[in-house]
This record gives structure tokens, C-alpha cells and sequence, in this order.
């Protein structure tokens, strides 16, 4: 939003120049983004600060922050003529708690005065007419949404309430709406006027015909005017000061102001005085306050008359709580005898809370104030003092040899959020997921049971923004429900596209590809300890069924890994192979890192012997070598594939195969018999899986 700073310097005496004027705003929380070529401030007020959404808010500020007086706004009104006569009405306390209204009669709507639309036209503001320009005049000023109804068109009464089924209104902006019974509008007699702190109606509105208005300031409660807003798609200065919450006690003063601005610029007379309605009174806190706190929390001892001064600046009202003895220095309290206490100090602080700082609500945000105002910057640089020690997660060095193993592989460390859609969650987890209470949206509304979602989106958006060699790792949590209760585990997940890093700077370069994510996976589940470790094809749907695997160790799954599946990569709109692992951390750090031992060369020497044979295509390495491992030969040190080809003396449908195995003891030399033997037992199992030895 724009701030003029020569019309906060109409409330404040300052002495400093606009940039430093930015500056210490900036520093005290109260952000100048930018400062403009017409010398405006670009500032960015959060959303709990309503009450800087205004130049006297900011001003305020500038009052606290150099210690000088803040000027009031107190409209100075001619004595009202006669009695204001309109019956105003509250029949939705919860939705209006207060309704201020007051009447000026004879006016002549026109251009506003030059100084007053300069001044709207210097925060960007289209000036309309005189009557209207007051209103956003005030709203500019003072922060406070007000509104003008041409009173001649009102039907008998105001009055605050729900809209009825079927009722409709037609709003400034020309739109015929229509309105739900959750909808807080003001009406008269007969039909909606206004929908309630969002935007005025149409057939009520100031026009050149307008001789008499009736200026309203209310405080509507944030919810429903939130919920209305977004129900009607109206997105209005008024409505985003009355959702982040107005000021209960502004209305009196705002309507004045604008009778004020309106009898200044339009003419006419005021009618009576104001017409106030209070349908629930909104009394603000007071908060009780401790030294000692403030000094527990910001390190210092910040003295009594910079406590007053800050929060007096700032509206708050501050008054002595009780007092209590001070203890002697060097002795401790409760000694007893004359060194007990030497003197009595004002300990506690009762601290008013201003109708206009809905945000402060604990004795925290008052510490909070006094810190921004004192400055963020003038606070030392020490540590807090800690009698404890600190305390190493037991996973801490896996992790730590875990990462470090994975940089050097070349991936790169990524975080994501641990919120994901309904739908990433149930396509890549089979187990019902944990949902939030209260999401941030519904494409992240349930805690993630999976890394892979969180992973395919990054390595998309890297390539959506030309980066076509990416390779990640994120460790993290991932959660899902078991019945009435949550579970949290841990995962690692990998995933890789785009080029391999080179074999030899001699070689050309190539893609990656299923056998270097396997390779990476091998390498980290090395590092565990285990006894045995294989892999077969059980591996989720998400995954291409021909270039995924599933890591086994010790009978337990720690690891899935593959390309993934074309349907779920065009989905997505990967436009090159995608290749992910996930590793269970839970299971495999249960069994701990391996630790390096000595093991004995064998002094006896091994036997080795190759078999060619020719398996159907749905045999798998899997299952021979399962089917090998169950004739429990002790002396089978090390079985596995050396060549695999199709075509030739292979049908098709199946494939060739050249097994290798080393037979060796630590005991004795072998007998060539005993290994004829062991490799008939062999032979004979793997013909009992379809395959034919070849000749």
C-alpha cells in the first residue's frame, strides 16, 4: 500500500528525511518496501497490523519511534440542528456489534476540493464526488471504513442482519448479486442496502440528485465479512481492513470525520448528534506485565521510563501494578535481618490494551513492542546462557556417513514439504493417509505417506526451467494412519535424470540409466551391516515393470528403485527418464553401519565352474538364484550371471544365460568329486525350472 510521508508529517513533528524516515520504519517492522519517484512509500503492512493500514496508524509509529507528540484527529462539528431521527437496528450482535450513524442535510454533491483529491489522487485514489471522496478521505486517514447512503432512498430504518433466502442486491459495481443466508447485510424497512463491510448498494448510492446522506461507521466481525468476500468474489479496501479486524472504538470518530470532511466540501447542515448502537460491547484486555519477564526474554534490563514511554507512544495504557521489595545486591532475598530489602520498586505494569491493537493479546506481544520500538539492532550480541548439553541424535553419524556418501555420488541434497494432494498420496501409497485439520489448500491437505511425489515435482521443475541433468536425494518423514492412530517413519529418496557422470573423460557421454541407480543403491546398502542382500522385480505399480527392482537384505525389503512408469511420467509432463529410489531408513539403520574386520586370504584354493543354460523368459536371476540357495551348499561362496543374450540356439521367449560359481572352504582343499556332485544338485534344480542346459 502507499503512504504520503507529507501527510504523516501532519501528525508528527519529524526531523529526519524521507529515506531515513524509511529506514527506521523498516527496522521497527513496519516494512517501506520502496520509495517511489513522487516520494510515496511502497509499504508492506502484515496482515495482523489493520491499524497500519492508515497514515495515522503509521504515524503512530513515527511517535514511538522519536519520542514526539502525536497530533489527534478531533473533528471539530457545528452544533446538530434539532434531533437525528432514523431508527437504526441491530438484530445480528454477532455479526455487527456496533453501528454509528450520522445525518447531514442540503448538501451539493460535486467535485471534491483540490487539496483533498490531490491527496487521494498522491495513494492512488480516483476522486468521485465530494460526499464519497470524505469517506475514502477518512479510510486513507484514519483506517477506518466508512460509508454514505443517500437518505431520501431509505425506507423507514437501518437495520443489521442476515440475509433471507431468495433476497438479492445489487452492489456499486453494477452487479446484481445473489445472497445467502450466511451473509450479514445492512437493509431498511423493505430490502438490502449494503452487503456488511464489503460494498455498498446500487440503489442507494450518492448521485448528483443526492440532497441528503446518512454517514455510517460500523465494526463488523472479521469472519463473516471474510466469508462473504470470497462467497461474492469482492475483494474491497473496506473489506480488507474489516477481515484483518477494524477498530471497535473508531466508529464515533470516523463518522465524525466524515460529517466533518462532508459540511467542509458538500455544504449543508448536521442534523442532531450521533446515532450510536452498541449491540455487544468489546472490551479490550489488560494485561499484566513483569520486568523481570522483559528482562528474561529480551537480556536486558530495560529501564521503567522507556517501558512507559514506548508503550505510551504506542497507545497502550500503562499504570503501576503493586509493588514489591527490591533485594540487596550480593545477598539473596528472603535472608532476612536489614539486608532483607533497602527499598520498595514498581515491579509490575497493568497495560491497557487500545481498541485498535487486536494483535496484542499476552504479556509476549507487549515485550514484542518494547523491542521493535527500543530497535532490533540496539540489542547486544550475546548468547543465552545453558546449563545443559548437548545431545546427538543416535542416527546422527548414519546420517552424516549417509549424505556424505550421496554428495559424493554427485546428487544434491533437496527439502520439500511434508503436505501433498489427496491424490499424489493414494497413487503412490497403498496405506490411508493422515489428513490436516486445517490445510493450507486442497492440493496439500494430507501429510505425505510417500517422498516420490515431492521428488517427481522437483526434478520437473528443473527441467520445466532447463535443466536437464539433475540428480537429488531428500531425507525425510513420511506419515500414514494405522488404524485410530498415526505413523511417522523415515525414508530416503533419490531421484536422478539427464546425464551419468562419466566412466573416463576418455569415453563419450550417456544417459542415466537403471544399472547406475542400482550401482549408487548398492553402494549406500554396503555400508549397512547384513549377512545377505539380493533383488528381484517386487516393486509398486508407479514403476516401469522391466527397470525397477527391489532390494532385499537379511529377508527384510529396505529399497525400491526404477525408472518410472511412461503413464505416470507423461502425467506429469516429464519430458526425459526419470529415475527414483526409496530406502526405508528405519529398517536399514536398525541394523547399524558394518564395521570393517580382518578376514584371512583363504589358504585353500576355490573351484570354479560355469553352466550355459537356456531359461523361458519368465524365469528371473531371482528365482535361480533362490532355487540354488535352497540346496544349502556351505561351500557356494559366490553364484551369479556373467552373460545373459537372446537370439541364436534361444528361442524366442526365452533367453541364454552363463552362470558362474565359485565353490571354496576355509577348512580343506575340495574333491573334484564333491564338486561334480554339488553341480549335478545344481544343474538338476535349474532343469526343474524349465531350463535346458545348452550345448
Amino acid at each position: 500500500m502507499k503512504i504520503s510521508p507529507a501527510w504523516l508529517r501532519e501528525f508528527v513533528d519529524l526531523k529526519v528525511d524521507d529515506r531515513q524516515l524509511a529506514d527506521d520504519l523498516t527496522l521497527t517492522g513496519t516494512a517501506v518496501e520502496n520509495i517511489l519517484e513522487d516520494g510515496s512509500f511502497e509499504m508492506e503492512i502484515t496482515t495482523n497490523r489493520p491499524d497500519c493500514m492508515n497514515h495515522y496508524g503509521i504515524a503512530r509509529e513515527c511517535s514511538a519511534i522519536y519520542d514526539v507528540a502525536l497530533r489527534p484527529i478531533a473533528p471539530r462539528l457545528p452544533e446538530g440542528r434539532g434531533a437525528a431521527q432514523f431508527p437504526i437496528e441491530i438484530a445480528d450482535s454477532s455479526g455487527c456489534a456496533r453501528y454509528t450513524a450520522r445525518i447531514v442535510r442540503g448538501v451539493t454533491i460535486g467535485p471534491s476540493p483540490e487539496p483533498l483529491a490531490r491527496r487521494l489522487e498522491s495513494v492512488d485514489q480516483r476522486a468521485i464526488n465530494n460526499v464519497a471522496d470524505a469517506s475514502n478521505y477518512a479510510l486513507w486517514e484514519m483506517g477506518h471504513p466508512t460509508h454514505a447512503f443517500d437518505l431520501d432512498l431509505l425506507r423507514g430504518k437501518i437495520v443489521v442482519r442476515r440475509a433471507r433466502a431468495g433476497e438479492t442486491l445489487k452492489t456499486l459495481d453494477g452487479v446484481e448479486r445473489a445472497l445467502s443466508p450466511d451473509d450479514l447485510v445492512i437493509a431498511d424497512a423493505e430490502r438490502p442496502i449494503a452487503l456488511a463491510g464489503v460494498m455498498g448498494g446500487f440503489d442507494t448510492m450518492i448521485t448528483s440528485r443526492t440532497r441528503n446522506v446518512l454517514i455510517e461507521s460500523a465494526w463488523f466481525d472479521p469472519v463473516s465479512v471474510r466469508k462473504s468476500s470470497r462467497r461474492h468474489g469482492l475483494h474491497t479496501d473496506a473489506s480488507h481492513r474489516f477481515e484483518r479486524g477494524a477498530d471497535f472504538g473508531a466508529t464515533p470518530l470516523a463518522c465524525a470525520r466524515v460529517a466533518q470532511l462532508v459540511l467542509e466540501s458538500a455544504g449543508g447542515t448536521l442534523e442532531g448528534g450521533e446515532m450510536d448502537v452498541v449491540a455487544r460491547p468489546l472490551q479490550p484486555p489488560a494485561l499484566a506485565l513483569e520486568r523481570s519477564e522483559v528482562k528474561r526474554i529480551l537480556g536486558e534490563d530495560i529501564p521503567d521510563n522507556e517501558i512507559r514511554r514506548v508503550l505510551s507512544r504506542l497507545g497502550f495504557g500503562v499504570t503501576a501494578g503493586r509493588t514489591r521489595p527490591a533485594p540487596n545486591p550480593g545477598f539473596p532475598a528472603g535472608s532476612g535481618g536489614a539486608h532483607a530489602a533497602i527499598a520498595e520498586e514498581s515491579a509490575d505494569y497493568s497495560v491497557r490494551v487500545p481498541s485498535w491493537r487486536r494483535d496484542v493479546e499476552r504479556d509476549i506481544d507487549l515485550i514484542e513492542e518494547i523491542a521493535r520500538i527500543r530497535g532490533y539492532n540496539t540489542f547486544a550480541s550475546t548468547l543465552p546462557s545453558f546449563s545443559g548439553s548437548v545431545v546427538e541424535p543416535p542416527e546422527a553419524g548414519i546420517n552424516a556417513r549417509l549424505h556424505a556418501a550421496l554428495l559424493a555420488f554427485g546428487y544434491n541434497q533437496a527439502i520439500s514439504l511434508t503436505f501433498i494432494a489427496p491424490e499424489d498420496a493414494a497413487r503412490f501409497s497403498s496405506a490411508p493417509a493422515v489428513e490436516l485439520a486445517n490445510p493450507l489448500s486442497e492440493e496439500m491437505s494430507v501429510m505425505r505417506p510417500s517422498l516420490v511425489p515431492s521428488m517427481l515435482l522437483m526434478l520437473a521443475r528443473n527441467l520445466n526451467r532447463g535443466n536437464s541433468d539433475v540428480r537429488l536425494f531428500e531425507q525425510g518423514h513420511v506419515f500414514e494412519m494405522a488404524g485410530a492412530r498415526s505413523l511417522e517413519r523415515s525414508q530416503l529418496c533419490l531421484g536422478a535424470t539427464g546425464a551419468a557422470n562419466p566412466l573416463s573423460p576418455h569415453l563419450p557421454p550417456r544417459q542415466f540409466s537403471f544399472f547406475d541407480l542400482k550401482g549408487d543403491i548398492e553402494s549406500l546398502l554396503d555400508m549397512f551391516d547384513h549377512k545377505s542382500l539380493y533383488f528381484d522385480a517386487h516393486t509398486p505399480d508407479y514403476y516401469d515393470p522391466g527397470r525397477s527392482a527391489r532390494a532385499v537384505m537379511d529377508g527384510t525389503a529396505v529399497a525400491r528403485f526404477g525408472q518410472i512408469h511412461p503413464q505416470v511420467a507423461a502425467a506429469r509432463k516429464l519430458r526425459q527418464d526419470v529415475f527414483i529410489a526409496e530406502v526405508l531408513l528405519d529398517r536399514l539403520y536398525a541394523r547399524g553401519l558394518r564395521q570393517p574386520c580382518f578376514r584371512p586370504i583363504p589358504r585353500f584354493p576355490a573351484v570354479e565352474r560355469d553352466f550355459s543354460f537356456i531359461f523361458p523368459d519368465a524365469v528371473t536371476f531371482a528365482t535361480i538364484r533362490e532355487a540354488v540357495g535352497a540346496l544349502h551348499v556351505r561351500e557356494l561362496v559366490n553364484f551369479q550371471p556373467l552373460e545373459i543374450f537372446r537370439g541364436g540356439a534361444a528361442a524366442p521367449g526365452s533367453y541364454s544365460v552363463l552362470l558362474h560359481a565359485i565353490f571354496q572352504s576355509a577348512e580343506r582343499t575340495l574333491r573334484e568329486e564333491e564338486v561334480a556332485q554339488w553341480s549335478e544338485r545344481m544343474m538338476a534344480a535349474l532343469r526343474g525350472l524349465g531350463g535346458a542346459l545348452r550345448g
